[in-house]
């Protein structure tokens, strides 16, 4: 009975010794330093070009998107409860907020531009408060290295000023605020 004890305690310990310094994290930011005037998805990054095609049969490209806003927001959905609750929180409060924005959602789970449509409006998002953007060759999704929640802040420059997971909207209003 003792062996066993000392044996799951020695396991614990040798689990414990694999996290190395993860169980006191820094704080710090870790990711590589941004070059000024390169182009990728990191913040401060130029953001890479793109022509999506929207479920209106619409080519959109970062030039389009920007065109006549001060900025504009990529949110990759999977049409999930998550991505909804993420979604409606936009729609409700932030998107009448910032006028001047284009919001996106990014559908990159549809396999055509037809299906992402359908998973719009059966979602509820047919009423326009999103463009909806068929990702259907993952361009957005390998460029800006999205998944579900990610969302991509882009000032009216192509300059990436947000590249996170979505969480209460607080941080992309601010980010948004400061686009104004």
């Amino acid at each position: 009975m003792c062996c066993a004890r000392y044996c799951w305690l020695f396991l614990l310990l040798m689990l414990l010794a694999g996290c190395g310094d993860n169980l006191i994290p820094s704080g710090t930011d870790q990711r590589p330093k941004v070059q000024p005037g390169t182009t990728g998805y990191a913040v401060g990054q130029k953001a890479p070009d793109f022509s999506v095609t929207s479920t209106q049969g619409v080519a959109v490209s970062l030039a389009s998107a920007l065109a006549t806003r001060k900025g504009v927001v990529l949110y990759f959905t999977m049409w999930c409860p998550i991505c909804d609750s993420h979604m409606s929180h936009m729609r409700s409060s932030t998107i009448p907020a910032f006028p001047a924005i284009g919001f996106y959602a990014v559908d990159y789970v549809s396999g055509s531009v037809a299906d992402a449509g359908n998973s719009a409006v059966s979602n509820g998002y047919g009423d326009g408060s999103f463009t909806i953007l068929a990702d259907t060759a993952h361009q957005l999704l390998n460029g800006f290295q999205g998944t579900m929640g990610t969302t991509i802040v882009i000032d009216s420059s192509g300059i990436v000023r947000m590249n996170e997971d979505y969480r209460d909207g607080s941080r992309l209003a601010s980010i948004l605020a400061g686009l104004q």
